[in-house]
C-alpha cells in the first residue's frame, strides 16, 4: 500500500494542503466519518438545519444554510468550514473534535470533486410500530422460541448444544425467578424427578411462589421505576413499594401497570413514578417532574431516548426538544415552555406522542392527558410497548437482550421475527409477566450452556446466554438463607421489626460495590464488571466479614439471641418524648442514641433530660447534666450524647425499679441543613447493635437444623451455594478448614468466605 504524503496544517482554517495532495477513496476514507459522526443528527425526516447527508445529491442540495459541499472547492464548502470551527459552532457538535487529518482529507476529497460511488449512505433505523406476528418456522420443538433459534443457527450453520444438566439447570431457575439457590433438599426431590415434563413443572411450582417471586423481581423493578428502601424521599418524592410489590405478587398484567404508573388513581400507591425527584436548590428545566416523567416513560417502556432532546435537540438520536417537551405536556396542566440549554425560548410545548401515527384523543385538563398517555403507551396498536419489556426480560434471563443497547429499540436485533413473535405472544397472552418467564425459561435456548465471551465481538452472533453474575441481592440473600441469619428492617414508625430480604433494606458499601445502584434516576441494566472496590469489600471488607462471622455462629447454633430494649422511642424528629420505664432487678443500664439518616448527625443536639433512677428509698440522678437542651422557652439540663452512641451505667449495689426521663432534640438543631431523625432506646443488657429493635414474625425462610459434622456440614454447603457435591479432595480439604470432625465457628466463616469467593458461585452457568 502507497504511503501518503504528509499533509501540512497552517493558517486560520488549519487546512492547507501540502503541495501533492493525497488521493481519497470515498469509501475507506469519508464515508464511516459521514456515517459514525454526522448522520446522528443529519439523518431522517427532522434532520437538523434541513440537512440530510445521504446521498451526493442531499449534499448538494445542502439545508437551511446552503450546500453543504462545493465540488473542486473544499475551502467553500460549508461541510469543511463546520468541521473545522471556521464558521459557527464547532461540529460535530458533541465528542472529540475530528482530527486535523480528517477534515484534510474531506477537503482533498470535495476538491477532487466529491466523487460518490452511487450507494446512499445508511439510514438511522427506525423500528416499526405496529405489532407484527411472524410465521413460527417449521420444526419439531415444542416451544415456539425454539424454532426461531432453530432457524438461526441453521443460517449461521452453528452447532445446536445440549441442555445443561439438571442440577445446573435447577441452580439457573431457582435463582431467576426467586433470586434464591434450591435448598440441598429441593435440589434432591428436583434430581430425582423421573418426569419427561420435569422442568416445565417446577418452572410452574417457582412461578407459584408468589411473594419470593415478587420478592425476587422487585429488585429489577425497582431499578426501572427508580424507587427504593431505605431513602429518606426529600420534597415530593415518594415511594410505590406496597404498590409494587402487590402488583408483582397479584401478577398484575403489564399494560394494567403501566396505565397505573401513568395515570395513577388517588390513593392507590404508584404517584411516585410520576412525581419523580424533587432536588434540592436550583436544577435544569430539563429535571423539572414533568420532563423526568417524559423521559423515564419513553426510556423504560418504549426505549426511547428522550434525555439527550431535554436541554436541545439530540446529537446521538433522531429526537428533538419538541418531542420530549411535547411529550413532557402530557403530564402537567400548565403551559410547559421549551427551554433550550436552559435558555427560554418563548415558545410553549405542544402536548403530542413521539410517534404521531398512532392517535388518541386527550382535551386540556391533566386528568385528560394522563388518561391519554396510559392509552396511547398501552395501545394494542403499540408494538413497540411489547418489544420493549420483552427485550428487557430477554436480557435478564440470559444477559444479552434481542436488541442491544436495550434502551435503543430502534437498534438492529438478532432475530427481528423472534422479537415480534414473542411480543405478539406476550401481547396475546394478556400481556401476563409470568407468561412471559415462563416461555422464555421452558425454551432449549435459555437451558443452552453458558458462553464466556473474552471480547464483544463486532457482529453478535447467539450461542446460548451469557455467563451472569449473582446481583448483590442475590448475593446476600443467599448468606441468609444458607446460614439462617436473616438481616432486620427496622421501620423508622413502628415498634417491630421484620427479618427481610435484602431488596428491603437501604444500599451499603457491600450491596453498591456488588453493583446496586442508588436509584436517583433510572437504571435499565447495571454494571457487571469486576472493580477493585468490589475486591476490597469481598476481600477486607468489615460488611461482609461481619455478617459470615454472625452466619457461621447462627449456623452452628452459637449465636445469642438479642436482648429486647425496655424502651423505643420510634423515630424522633423534634421535641421530646417522655420515658418511664420498668428496670426491676436490673443491676446496669445502657442509653442509646441510633442515628435514622440524619443530614449531619454531628451538629445534632439530643440527650436525655433530667434522667433519675426510681427506687424503695426514692429518686436520684442517674448522672449529671453536661449541658443544656432547649425546648420552646424552657432551657433544660440534660444527659447530652454525640448521634449515634451508647451510654453504660452501672449500678449494682442499690436496686432501683424504675428509670425515668424525657428524650429531646434541641430546638437549635431542628435545620434543614440537619433534619436531625434519631431513635432512643433503654437496655438492661449490652445490646446487639445489628438488632435494637424487637423484631416479630418469622425470616423469610426457616433456619437449617445446627447440629453437623463437618463432613455433613460440607456437603450440605456445596449442595447449597455450588449445587453439587464436593470432589474427594475438596471434602478433605474443607473438613481440615472447618476444624476436624465438629466444625468450629471460624471454620465456618473460614469456608463460606471461600466458597462465595469462587466464580463457580458467583455466576450463573
Amino acid at each position: 500500500m502507497p504511503l501518503r504524503p504528509t499533509i501540512a496544517l497552517a493558517g486560520l482554517a488549519g487546512l492547507a494542503l501540502a503541495q501533492s495532495p493525497p488521493s481519497v477513496d470515498f469509501l475507506r476514507d469519508v464515508q464511516p466519518v459521514l456515517t459514525s459522526r454526522c448522520l446522528v443528527c443529519h439523518s431522517g425526516d427532522q434532520p437538523q438545519a434541513g440537512l440530510r447527508l445521504h446521498t451526493r445529491e442531499e449534499m448538494l442540495r445542502g439545508g437551511v444554510s446552503g450546500p453543504a459541499i462545493v465540488p473542486g472547492n473544499g475551502r467553500a464548502s460549508l461541510l469543511v468550514q463546520k468541521i473545522s470551527g471556521q464558521k459557527g459552532l464547532r461540529m460535530p457538535p458533541t465528542g472529540p473534535p475530528l482530527p486535523e487529518e480528517t477534515i484534510a482529507l474531506i477537503r482533498a476529497w470535495i476538491d477532487q470533486g466529491a466523487r460518490w460511488d452511487g450507494k446512499a449512505l445508511p439510514a438511522e433505523r427506525v423500528a416499526p410500530l405496529a405489532p407484527r406476528k411472524p410465521e413460527v418456522p417449521a420444526g419439531d420443538a415444542a416451544n415456539p422460541v425454539d424454532r426461531f433459534v432453530g432457524a438461526y443457527l441453521s443460517r449461521k450453520r452453528l452447532p445446536r448444544p445440549a441442555p445443561v444438566s439438571d442440577a445446573l439447570f435447577a441452580r439457573r431457575i431457582w435463582y431467576d425467578i426467586i433470586g434464591l439457590p434450591p435448598s440441598p433438599e429441593e435440589l434432591a426431590q428436583f434430581l430425582a424427578d423421573r418426569r419427561p415434563d420435569k422442568r416445565e413443572r417446577w418452572v410452574d411450582e417457582l412461578l407459584a411462589r408468589r411473594r419470593a417471586y415478587a420478592e425476587h423481581w422487585i429488585t429489577f423493578w425497582n431499578d426501572l421505576l427508580r424507587n427504593d428502601e431505605g431513602v429518606v424521599y426529600h420534597g415530593d418524592r415518594r415511594s410505590i413499594t406496597n404498590w409494587l410489590l402487590a402488583a408483582l405478587e397479584r401478577n398484575l398484567s403489564y399494560d394494567q401497570m403501566v396505565r397505573t404508573l401513568l395515570d395513577p388513581p388517588e390513593g392507590s400507591g404508584a404517584e411516585g413514578f410520576l412525581i419523580g425527584v424533587t432536588w434540592r436548590g436550583v436544577v435544569s428545566a430539563s429535571q423539572s417532574p414533568p420532563m423526568q416523567a417524559a423521559q423515564n416513560a419513553a426510556q423504560v417502556f418504549l426505549g426511547v431516548n428522550l434525555k439527550c432532546a431535554a436541554c436541545h435537540d439530540s446529537f446521538v438520536n433522531r429526537w428533538k426538544l419538541r418531542d420530549t417537551y411535547g411529550l413532557a405536556a402530557m403530564f402537567t396542566a400548565e403551559k410547559l415552555e421549551l427551554v433550550r440549554c436552559d435558555m427560554p425560548t418563548g415558545e410553549v410545548a405542544e402536548p403530542r406522542f413521539p410517534f404521531p401515527e398512532l392517535k388518541v384523543r386527550f382535551g386540556e385538563s391533566l386528568a385528560s392527558r394522563r388518561r391519554a398517555a396510559a392509552e396511547w403507551f398501552t395501545h394494542p396498536d403499540n408494538g413497540r410497548f411489547a418489544r420493549t419489556i420483552v427485550n428487557r426480560y430477554w436480557k435478564q434471563l440470559l444477559g444479552r437482550g434481542l436488541v442491544e443497547p436495550v434502551d435503543d429499540m430502534d437498534a438492529e436485533p438478532w432475530d427481528e421475527d423472534l422479537l415480534d413473535w414473542l411480543a405478539w405472544d406476550f401481547a396475546a397472552h394478556g400481556y401476563d409477566l409470568q407468561h412471559l418467564i415462563r416461555r422464555i425459561t421452558t425454551s432449549q435456548a435459555y437451558q443452552m450452556p453458558a458462553v464466556r465471551e473474552q471480547a464483544p465481538p463486532k457482529t453478535y452472533v447467539f450461542r446460548g446466554p451469557r455467563l451472569r453474575r449473582l446481583t448483590a441481592e442475590q448475593f446476600q440473600d443467599t448468606i441468609s438463607v444458607v446460614t439462617g441469619h436473616w438481616r432486620v428492617n427496622n421501620p423508622r414508625s413502628e415498634v417491630f421489626a421484620r427479618y427481610v430480604r435484602e431488596w428491603r433494606l437501604k444500599s451499603d458499601p457491600l450491596s453498591r460495590a456488588l453493583g446496586r445502584p442508588i436509584r436517583d434516576q433510572v437504571y435499565t441494566e447495571r454494571s457487571t464488571e469486576a472493580t477493585t472496590l468490589q475486591a476490597l469489600e469481598l476481600t477486607n471488607g468489615p460488611l461482609l466479614a461481619k455478617r459470615l462471622r454472625r452466619g457461621a455462629q447462627a449456623l452452628l447454633g452459637a449465636l445469642e439471641p438479642p436482648p429486647a430494649n425496655r424502651f423505643d422511642s420510634k423515630v424522633v424528629r423534634k421535641g421530646s418524648v417522655e420515658v418511664d420505664v420498668d428496670i426491676a432487678g436490673a443491676r446496669e443500664l445502657y442509653l442509646v442514641l441510633e442515628d435514622v439518616d440524619t443530614y449531619d448527625p454531628e451538629r445534632v443536639v439530643a440527650g436525655w433530660v433530667q434522667p433519675e433512677l426510681i427506687g424503695p428509698e426514692g429518686s436520684e440522678p442517674l448522672a449529671a447534666p453536661n449541658g443544656v437542651i432547649r425546648l420552646g422557652e424552657q432551657k433544660l439540663p440534660a444527659l447530652i450524647a454525640r448521634v449515634p452512641s451508647t451510654l453504660h451505667f452501672k449500678f449494682p449495689d442499690k436496686p432501683f425499679v424504675r428509670f425515668r426521663a424525657r428524650v429531646a432534640i434541641d430546638d437549635g438543631s431542628i435545620r434543614s441543613d440537619i433534619s436531625p431523625a434519631v431513635r432512643f432506646f433503654v437496655f438492661t443488657e449490652k445490646p446487639d447493635p445489628e438488632q435494637l429493635v424487637k423484631v416479630s414474625g418469622e425470616p423469610p425462610a426457616g433456619p437449617p437444623r445446627n447440629t453437623w459434622t463437618s463432613a455433613e456440614l460440607t456437603e450440605r454447603l456445596y449442595l447449597h451455594l455450588l449445587a453439587r457435591t464436593p470432589t474427594g479432595g475438596e471434602r478433605a480439604l474443607a473438613v481440615k478448614m472447618l476444624g476436624g470432625p465438629k466444625p468450629t465457628a471460624t471454620g465456618v466463616e473460614d469456608l463460606l468466605w471461600a466458597l462465595l469467593m469462587s466464580p463457580e458461585f458467583q455466576f450463573l452457568h
